[in-house]
């Protein structure tokens, strides 16, 4: 029997191995895209459109540089990206992601990393930079949960900390067309790309 085919053609024409993905591989108008039209909270969400992915990137993005004194554009590269793989694994809420056990994070590992060596990023990203992507993802899900996702604040707290309101203050988010999330996660991207 021929092997089962593990790749996705995407529509930038390349094939991406979704097991052994190589940095060549990946574009990123694939992810973009890809992102823009992923919705967070499996859609559970008010509002007219979804609220994607790559929305959410943005925000953590914006959320890592207001938290950061001078913060170093490699680093805000690696914000904006640190979701990047699920514009062709998809996003699942942390406990499932915990179900599913660690094949789900090996397969995610190993995509981050050649979408991080593609851009310019270390494959592995250092432990400190990783904790405050962290802590700025958390503080987005605790936005995204209390203003669209039907969370109380007492809830959201327990689930993802009581924010800094610092932090939040002038934030907001997003819901509108894909094409126009596409379009401000390219332009964000490019400006990083053209700090580094």
């Amino acid at each position: 029997m021929p092997p089962k085919r593990a790749w996705q053609r995407m529509l930038s024409g390349r094939r991406l191995d979704l097991l052994d993905p190589t940095p060549v591989d990946i574009e990123i108008e694939d992810i973009a895209h890809g992102l823009a039209f992923v919705a967070r909270w499996n859609g559970q969400t008010r509002g007219d459109w979804p609220y994607s992915v790559a929305e959410h990137s943005l925000l953590v993005e914006a959320i890592l540089a207001r938290a950061t004194p001078r913060p170093d554009p490699r680093w805000q590269l690696a914000a904006l990206l640190h979701d990047a793989p699920e514009y062709v694994i998809g996003d699942m809420i942390s406990p499932v992601k915990d179900a599913v056990g660690p094949g789900y994070g090996a397969l995610d590992a190993r995509l981050a990393a050649a979408i991080h060596i593609r851009f310019g990023l270390p494959a592995a990203l250092p432990a400190p930079v990783k904790k405050r992507i962290k802590a700025a993802d958390r503080l987005s899900a605790w936005l995204e949960a209390t203003e669209i996702a039907g969370f109380t604040k007492p809830e959201a707290n327990r689930l993802f900390g009581q924010p800094d309101p610092a932090l939040l203050d002038g934030l907001s988010l997003h819901l509108r067309p894909p094409a126009q999330t596409r379009a401000a996660y390219l332009a964000r991207h490019s400006e990083l790309m053209d700090q580094l």
